[in-house]
């Protein structure tokens, strides 16, 4: 009786043990969302949701997304290594603020205890998008829903900067209608006056020389008349 509840405990101890390391291989973790979140290429309802790293010795930047009984595989992602200075004793997951409205997109996510985590690589179309509406930049590459998971590793993966903003030129708004100007012709210019030639001499040589020919004339006269 003793050696089988021996036994028993070193198998419950054994499963435990390997349940620890396989949760520690694979980051598997169990979350609930109270609201609908944000995937590359998905989002998810409110409910619960398994995430896992994928099997493979060869490539730790693969998350795969399941159901809560992991019967079902919402999306396969692809990911690139996130550092943080402090670890903490239990899941962070990292959200893009996002206008209201509108599901938070999720960056990153950091296993309990790791200083390393997964930050989430976007298709570009939708990083672009995602940049513009946060101000951040957005990991990126050319993913579509098509894109085999062997594929994934090989994507080349590129950083999407937010637009830079242009000041655009206040608007003017006229709050009466502009003043108008009158405009008036210019001064007709002003006529110069006539210029009065200086006198050069008197009139006294005519006097001189009419007097001189009325005195011929009457000599003239006098002539005739004793003829």
């Amino acid at each position: 009786m003793f050696k089988r509840a021996l036994t028993l405990v070193c198998c419950t101890l054994l499963f435990a043990v390997f349940y620890v390391r396989a949760d520690e291989w694979n980051k598997r973790t169990v979350v609930t969302f109270s609201q609908p979140v944000e995937l590359p290429g998905i989002v998810l309802p409110p409910g619960t949701y398994v995430f896992k790293l994928l099997d493979s010795n060869s490539n730790r930047n693969i998350v795969r997304v399941f159901n809560q009984d992991e019967t079902k595989i919402y999306t396969t992602i692809l990911a690139i290594p996130n550092y943080r200075l402090e670890p903490t004793g239990e899941t962070v997951m990292r959200f893009a603020e996002r206008p209201a409205g509108t599901p938070e997109a999720m960056r990153a996510w950091f296993y309990p205890g790791d200083t390393f985590g997964q930050e989430f690589v976007y298709p570009k179309a939708r990083a672009v998008t995602i940049a513009e509406e946060t101000n951040a930049p957005v990991l990126a590459a050319p993913l579509t829903p098509e894109t085999k998971t062997e594929e994934l590793a090989k994507a080349p993966v590129e950083t999407v900067a937010p637009p830079v903003a242009v000041a655009e030129a206040p608007a003017l708004h006229w709050t009466e209608p502009p003043p108008a100007v009158a405009i008036e012709p210019a001064p007709a210019p002003a006529t110069p006056a006539p210029v009065e030639l200086p006198k050069t001499a008197s009139a006294l040589p005519m006097l001189v020389i009419l007097g001189a020919v009325c005195i011929g004339l009457a000599w003239v006269v006098r002539r005739i008349a004793r003829l």
